[in-house]
């Protein structure tokens, strides 16, 4: 079995202005390189690993605005919420279990939750356009439902550890 490339290597793109890596911006990349089983992406950036999650405003208008979501935007979904809930145990230690209910046409509802305590519920709609601006928008949009679900956890301690 081989090593994968080392998170060090992360493009400045994806670095905070410290240098390190995000909390959610490592699990996505951990999750990513996870599902890489034939090591197809053995020599490739952290940033060209995700760059299927961009999607531009000119690439977007491009895409109909009804269709069925490819299997392939469906994975990255989960894998976003997964990362999502792998940043939020991390960060808190209690672990956070992502629930994701999707109707083929592209539209449905993600759920997080820590013990009892439901810590991100997130209607889904045209699914099939699902994608950030840039990698920058990605990682503020994560690193924020990190922080929100982090801040339940500390305001609710004991729900969370049931």
């Amino acid at each position: 079995m081989t090593e994968t490339a080392p998170l060090a290597t992360a493009s400045p793109a994806i670095t905070s202005p410290d240098g390190e890596m995000t909390s959610f911006m490592k699990s996505l990349v951990q999750l990513m390189r996870a599902q890489d089983v034939y090591d197809t992406w053995e020599g490739r950036s952290d940033a060209s690993i995700l760059e299927d999650y961009i999607v531009t405003k000119a690439q977007r208008k491009v895409i109909p605005i009804i269709g069925d979501p490819d299997p392939d935007v469906l994975w990255r979904l989960e894998i976003y919420y997964s990362a999502i809930g792998l940043a939020i145990e991390k960060e808190t230690g209690i672990i956070a279990s992502p629930m994701m209910k999707m109707h083929h046409e592209g539209f449905g509802r993600v759920l997080l939750t820590c013990g009892r305590l439901v810590v991100l519920v997130k209607s889904l709609r045209d699914v099939h356009r699902f994608g950030f601006e840039s990698l920058e928008k990605m990682d503020e949009a994560g690193s924020k439902l990190v922080a929100e679900a982090a801040a339940m956890v500390a305001t609710w301690p004991d729900v969370a550890k049931l």
